[in-house]
């Protein structure tokens, strides 16, 4: 029993750390299930095992290469965060609700929708706000910078989901707090 319950507050923090990083690519973390599944690493939900196919790997990794790129032209940038948000939710939802397994289906798909869908549209949000700012700023000159940031964090945010999910779920719980803080408190 107590095994059960590690299992699955593993998976959930697995869950929510890939999620919040899709709300700054939405499919590096993606790409990043999809391998780890496919290599045996992780176990999907019932239902979720085609993300660890060769066809899904191929997708993804084509879907990341043109978002990566896009987000280094300036004026797509802007515009493909307001395509991005709903989808890094969806996103966000799609990785929670995978890597949930043993939970029954209801609290399952709740809890994937609620804290996956959740954490991607904070982090997504926040992410549009800075390159937002960043536009506002500089013109659009800082863009690039942010799109690096944003690049780098959601690849290593996805390797420690999955390879250390609770350091993953820590700092998932500090990047909110600063998050919430500079909401409630802005300069």
């Amino acid at each position: 029993m107590e095994s059960t319950n590690m299992h699955w507050l593993l998976a959930l923090c697995v869950g929510i750390g890939l999620a919040a990083t899709c709300g700054f690519r939405v499919f590096v973390p993606l790409l990043g299930l999809s391998i780890a599944q496919h290599v045996g690493y992780l176990t999907v939900s019932p239902g979720f095992g085609w993300m660890g196919t060769w066809p899904a790997i191929i997708a993804f990794g084509i879907a990341t290469l043109v978002e990566i790129s896009a987000y280094y032209i300036p004026w797509l940038d802007n515009l493909l965060d307001t395509i991005a948000t709903p989808i890094a939710v969806l996103a966000g939802i799609l990785v929670a609700t995978s890597v949930l397994g043993e939970l029954p289906p209801f609290l399952r798909y709740s809890l994937g929708v609620i804290v996956g869908g959740g954490a991607a549209g904070l982090v997504q949000g926040s992410s549009v706000v800075v390159r937002g700012t960043s536009t506002a700023s500089t013109g659009g000159l800082g863009n690039p910078l942010v799109a690096t940031f944003e690049l780098v964090t959601s690849i290593i945010g996805t390797i420690i989901s999955i390879v250390l999910p609770i350091v993953a779920i820590v700092l998932v719980a500090v990047v909110m707090f600063i998050i919430f803080r500079r909401m409630a408190f802005p300069r």
